[in-house]
């Protein structure tokens, strides 16, 4: 994509445990502008073999990330907030060029999705646990709020910005890992947002991206 301002934003490879790969097999998967039918580029055509090593590297960045506090968390996601809005532009141009949406609307579905970065953000900081009242006067019933493991974010092409921020970006707040698979469509807005949280800061393997064919990857 010539007309980006930051080309870094475009990426053909998968992310998993921090770096970016391309399939074991070699194959990829040609992205196609709507709009004109002409190919944008190619992605890794990843299978069975990626996604295990994807959901490892979650598993294995899941025993970190879940030891920090709240406001660290809430800290990283506010970082991937403020990187989202500053890179607007080159999201929304992304986005377009994949999905066809209007150039104005991808800008309100980046805005869109960027807020809910924001709002979990915040939440983090409120993720409290509560106490219950007992039957028996010797017991105290406490609710501790913990995060469930590795989550798996299978998302579609109509809104691929948001769709995923809206999930991840909870799972992040509560101390969860990811894997995302974006729709064979339009993969470039997931690694870009890829690309955008490793440079907040978050940490290898807290958010890997698999790609290709759902078939394939299982």
């Amino acid at each position: 994509m010539k007309s980006l301002k930051d080309k870094t934003l475009f990426r053909e490879a998968g992310l998993i445990g921090g770096r970016w790969v391309a399939a074991g097999s070699g194959r990829t998967v040609d992205v196609i502008d709507p709009a004109t039918q002409i190919s944008i580029g190619t992605v890794p055509d990843m299978s069975g073999p990626e996604a295990r090593a994807a959901i490892e590297a979650a598993a294995s960045a899941y025993r970190d990330w879940k030891k920090k506090t709240h406001a660290e968390r809430a800290a990283l996601l506010e970082a991937w907030h403020g990187l989202m809005l500053k890179h607007l532009d080159d999201l929304a141009l992304i986005l377009t060029t994949e999905q066809g949406k209007p150039l104005d609307e991808a800008k309100g579905e980046i805005r869109y999705g960027a807020s809910f970065v924001k709002w979990f953000a915040e939440e983090a900081r409120r993720i409290n646990g509560h106490t219950i009242p007992s039957p028996t006067s010797d017991r105290r019933i406490i609710v501790l709020k913990e995060p469930v493991g590795v989550c798996g974010i299978i998302t579609p092409w109509n809104f691929p910005n948001a769709m995923i921020t809206r999930k991840v970006a909870p799972a992040l707040a509560a101390g969860c890992t990811v894997v995302i698979k974006p729709s064979e469509f339009t993969p470039y807005s997931a690694l870009a947002l890829g690309v955008l949280a490793e440079r907040a800061g978050i940490p290898a393997g807290v958010i890997n991206i698999v790609t290709g064919m759902p078939a394939e990857i299982g």
